[in-house]
Parts: structure tokens; sequence; C-alpha cells
């Protein structure tokens, strides 16, 4: 059975959209042709360029979540994750040594990092590969990445290099926390590790305002980090921070002043639809006979107050025959996924979104729903 519209997979958050159209003119805001047009926001700030109601915004964010610990911790702005990311690795590098420093982080990992860290071509670091793979005796220093949740798999990570018993050679760590949301997994504990970042595209949805932080313990390390983000694009939209300051307040004061337990909370909406859409594709793969999904463990979620199953962002699609998964299912069904190759592992392994359009979803699971059986030659 063949399909005219190829199913897009790279994680576009536009499941998002309906709640934030329900929510009105509590989203809007109103623009004048004067406001916002220095490139200086508060020169007293680590992030000269970072509006303080943005700063504010994130504060009350993670406290309303309890995701991450903000307390006497410094706020970096970047434009997006990606730039983040970027400038920790510049933080913790510079000003070099004879040999880049190796940045590895647990397959199967995002399928980002390792483009993003060789991108530059720097000579401050360099992708390294798996971490479970990685050996230290023979590179010396190292960068980790943790991603956790993780993407592709929604498993919780911790640290694998660094934990080890024989761990002699000095290793830093870098915390990708995109999808330390509930509406993706229980929120277990607040985080409170040397480098966080978050992104307001996972989070919120809100992709195309393209704004991330980091949330940093060293002041030395957010100020190289703050400089990266300086040098790179002198800053970030001041236009997008005053956007996303809004949105989480709208957020927050949802839950600060809804008294009715039928009140719409955000986190809750997000929560009940992915959970429900996981539900529906698991019962799709169940009958296939073909496919499976990873499981996940209940966990106790500190926000909610309940044992919460993960419904990661991204669904971690298994061939129980040896092929070409990505090939397969963009020939079968013309689904575009990602294949496991790109993220250290398996061709067998396909990640798929979890976070598009209630009808691109729907059409989604009617296309897998058709999949029966694999034939010589696909």
């Amino acid at each position: 059975m063949m399909f005219n519209e190829d199913f897009d997979g790279r994680g576009d958050p536009t499941m998002f959209e309906p709640y934030w159209k329900k929510m009105g003119d509590k989203g809007t805001m109103v623009i004048s042709g004067s406001q916002w047009m220095s490139y200086v926001s508060d020169f007293t700030n680590i992030c000269f360029f970072m509006e303080p109601e943005f700063e504010g915004a994130v504060r009350r964010l993670h406290r309303t979540v309890g995701n991450a610990v903000v307390d006497g911790r410094h706020i970096v702005v970047g434009t997006g994750s990606t730039q983040l990311y970027q400038a920790a690795l510049y933080a913790l590098t510079s000003p070099g040594g004879a040999e880049p420093i190796s940045v590895v982080s647990a397959a199967p990992y995002y399928s980002s990092y390792p483009d993003e860290t060789d991108y530059l071509r720097s000579g401050l670091y360099r992708w390294a590969g798996d971490a479970y793979a990685f050996d230290k005796k023979g590179h010396g220093d190292y960068i980790e990445v943790v991603n956790t949740p993780n993407n592709p798999d929604g498993t919780n990570r911790k640290a694998v290099v660094k934990h080890r018993p024989d761990d002699q050679v000095q290793g830093k760590l870098i915390h990708d926390l995109a999808y330390y949301w509930p509406q993706y997994t229980a929120i277990t504990a607040p985080l409170d590790e040397d480098i966080m970042y978050f992104t307001f595209s996972k989070s919120t949805g809100h992709a195309g305002s393209r704004i991330g932080w980091a949330i940093v313990k060293d002041k030395e390390i957010a100020k190289k980090m703050a400089k990266f983000v300086e040098l790179s694009t002198l800053g970030v939209s001041k236009v997008s921070q005053h956007r996303a300051a809004k949105l989480m307040e709208v957020i927050c004061d949802g839950y600060q002043n809804c008294k009715a337990k039928n009140c719409e909370l955000f986190f809750e909406h997000c929560q009940n639809l992915m959970a429900q859409r996981w539900e529906r594709l698991r019962e799709v793969v169940e009958r296939s006979e073909i496919f499976s999904l990873p499981k996940y463990p209940k966990e106790y979620c500190l926000f909610s107050g309940e044992f919460n199953e993960p419904h990661p962002a991204f669904a971690w699609l298994k061939c129980k025959e040896d092929i070409d998964l990505e090939k397969f299912i963009r020939g079968c069904i013309k689904v575009q996924g990602r294949t496991g190759r790109k993220f250290g592992s398996d061709q067998k392994y396909l990640r798929l979104s979890m976070l598009s359009k209630d009808e691109v979803f729907d059409q989604f699971l009617e296309r897998l729903s058709t999949i029966k059986a694999i034939s010589n030659g696909y």
C-alpha cells in the first residue's frame, strides 16, 4: 500500500499548538517599534545580553516544576540548546592543550552530537564516539555528554565513563536535559549538575523562537559560555527572550492561581496527550508481531505526586528481523524516520517523532498498521 505524503520524523513539536491556541490572548504580547533596540540588557550580569525578565521566568519555571536547582546558580541564555552545547564545549576546553579533548556520549546517543562537535573543526575538542567504548588510557581527558531522558530511546541516563572504579583520568560532564519535563518523564529530583542545558523547543513547544538556557555552577565556566554566545551571535534575540518569558509566565501563573480541579494546566494537558499517543502506538506495534518498543518502569514523580510511566518525545522502534528499517519503512509506507546508525546503534532501529500534529500522527499510525510482514527485498 502506497501513500503520497511523507511523514517527517524530525521532532518538530507542533503537537503543542492546540493548547496555546486555547490560551488565546494570555500568550499574546505587543511590541512597539522602540522596544529592545540595544545589544545590552544588563552589563552587571555575566550574560549582558540576557533580559532580566527572561532570567526570572527561567528560575520561576524550574522552581514550579522542581526539575533543576537554580538557587545560587548562573543562567546563560543561548540561541537554542545547539549553541549552548557548543558554548559548553568551548568553556570546558579553552584555552586548549597539545591535543583536542575527546567528547563522548553513551550509544544510542543524540544523532547530532557528532556533527555539532566536529562542525567547527575545533582544535580544542573532537568527537570520540560511544562512551561505553571509550578508552581513557589511550585518549586522556574527556567530556561526556549525558542526555537524560535520552534521545532517541527515552531511557534515564547517568555518566558511564566517569563513574567507573578505575577512573584516574579527568573527566567533565555536560547534561543535556531537553526532555526532563513532566510531559515526558517523572521528575524524580531537582538535578544539580555542573552544566545543565534546556531548550524552549521541547519544554513548551516553541521551537521557532530558538531559545535555550544553561544552568551553570561555576562562575568562570558561565563567563566563558556567555563569551562564546557573544562572539558567535553577539547575544540572543530580545524578542525571543520576552516571548519565552511571557509563555513561561502563563504556565507558572496557571499553577499558582488555579484552584479548581478541572483547570487545564500545561504539563498535565501535555502528559495526558503523550500518554494517549503512546498507548495507541503500543497497540499498533503489539498487533504487528514485527516490531517492538522499549518498556519503561514507572517512577514516582515529585511534580505530580504520582507514579508515572515515561512517555518519550520519540519512539525507538526495533524490527525483529535484521533489516535496514529506515529504508523499509520509507519505501513501504512513505514514513521518514531516522536510522539507528546515526545514533551509534544498529540499522534495525528507527527513531520516530511523537510530537507531530494530531492529523499527522493519526496518519502515521494508520500507515504503520498496514505492515503485516516483511518480504524479501522489502
